[in-house]
C-alpha cells in the first residue's frame, strides 16, 4: 500500500496531474461492453483482450471470478495471490514453469482486473480471505500451497491461520502483516489524489507508478504499466479498490503469525518501496517455520523482476518440504 502514499507526495503524481488536464482525451476509461446481468459481464470478461485460454469463470458466492487453471490435474496445487491493484497476470513467468509439475491456480480478486466488483462490497481483509477459502472449496481443492504477494501474502498467512489443514506450505513475497503508513487495526482515510488516481489517473501517471514497484524501473516490460491501467480503467474496479482501501486494517500480528505453523519462504527485494525489508526479520521472529531470503537491489514484486533468480529459490524450497 506504500505506493498509494508515494504518490501523494512524489512528483509523479503531479507531473502526472498536468498532463491529464493539459493533453485530457474525451475518455480516460476502458469500459467493459454495455451488458445487464450475469450473462453481460461474463461476456465482458471474455471478450477482454486479457482473457485467456486457460481461464474460466467461478461464481464464488456471487462474484464472478477469473480464474486461470494450468498443469496436470493430479499435480500438488499452488494458489497465487496477486497484490492490491494487480491482476493474476503478475504471475505469469512463475506459472509458466511451474506449470509444468504443479497445478497452478489464481484468480482476479474482488474489486481487480477481469473479476470486477463484488456486488456486496467484500472487501476487508477478512473477507477477502474468506473469499480465497470459499474459492477453494468451490474448485474442490482439499490442501494447497499458498504464495502471495503483498496484500495477496498478507491474504494468504492469514487462509493459513484460519483453515490451517487447508495450508501445506506458504511462499510470502513482501508480504502485508505489519503497520504500514499509519495503517493499524483502524483504517486511514483515503486522500482525494488516492481517489484520483484510482480512478481517472491518466496512463503516464499509472506507468510512473506502477514503475516504483520495480527496484530498477527499466527493467519493467512495457506491456505491464498498459495492462495495470486497461484493468484498473474497467467498469467499477478503481471504485473498488477505493472501497477496499477504506476498510484495509493492519492489527498487531505477531500473536496470529505466532501460530501460523507451516513451512514458510518469503522472500524480499532489499530495494522495496512499497513494504519495509525492514518487516521481513519481524516475521521471521514471530513465525515458527521461516526462512527469509532478500534480493539487493530488487524492489516489491521480485518474481516479476527477477523470475529466473527467485523461482529458483522458491522450488528449492518445495523440494525441500
Amino acid at each position: 500500500m506504500r505506493i498509494i502514499i508515494t504518490l501523494i507526495v512524489g512528483l509523479v503524481l503531479l507531473v502526472g496531474l498536468v498532463v491529464f488536464f493539459l493533453q485530457r482525451p474525451a475518455s480516460t476509461a476502458v469500459s467493459s461492453p454495455d451488458a445487464d446481468g450475469a450473462d453481460g459481464a461474463a461476456s465482458a470478461m471474455i471478450d477482454s483482450p486479457w482473457w485467456g485460454e486457460q481461464d474460466r469463470l467461478v461464481d464464488v458466492d456471487g462474484v464472478l471470478t477469473r480464474v486461470r487453471i494450468e498443469g496436470p490435474d493430479d499435480a500438488p496445487v499452488l494458489v497465487l495471490v496477486h497484490g492490491f491493484s494487480h491482476s493474476l497476470e503478475s504471475w505469469d513467468a512463475w506459472a509458466a514453469d511451474l506449470s509444468a509439475d504443479y497445478r497452478v491456480v489464481r484468480m482476479d480478486l474482488p474489486g481487480h482486473g477481469l473479476t470486477g466488483p463484488d456486488p456486496q462490497g467484500r472487501y476487508s481483509v477478512p473477507q477477502t480471505v474468506d473469499f480465497l477459502d470459499r474459492l477453494m472449496t468451490t474448485l474442490g481443492i482439499d490442501q494447497a500451497t499458498l504464495v502471495g504477494n503483498s496484500l495477496g501474502g498478507l491474504v494468504a498467512w492469514r487462509e493459513a491461520l484460519a483453515q490451517p489443514d487447508r495450508v501445506d506450505r506458504l511462499v510470502l513475497l513482501a508480504p502485508g502483516g505489519f503497520s504500514i503508513n499509519g495503517v493499524t487495526e483502524n483504517p486511514v482515510p483515503v486522500p482525494m489524489a488516492v481517489r484520483f488516481y484510482l480512478t481517472q489517473a491518466p496512463q503516464p501517471v499509472i506507468n510512473a507508478a506502477t514503475g516504483m514497484l520495480w527496484g530498477d524501473t527499466a527493467a519493467m516490460p512495457a506491456e505491464t504499466p498498459r495492462r495495470v491501467y486497461e484493468l484498473m480503467r474497467r467498469d467499477g474496479v478503481g471504485e473498488a479498490m477505493i472501497e477496499r482501501l477504506e476498510v484495509f486494517t493492519l492489527p498487531e500480528p505477531t500473536a496470529d503469525l505466532a501460530r501460523v505453523d507451516v513451512p514458510t519462504l518469503i522472500l524480499w527485494g532489499e530495494a522495496d518501496a512499497m513494504v519495509p525489508a525492514t518487516h521481513g526479520p519481524q516475521f521471521v521472529a514471530a513465525m515458527p517455520q521461516v526462512r527469509l531470503i532478500t534480493y539487493p537491489g530488487l524492489g516489491h514484486v521480485v518474481h516479476e523482476e527477477a523470475p529466473a533468480q527467485t523461482l529458483a529459490d522458491l522450488q528449492a524450497f518445495l523440494l525441500e518440504n
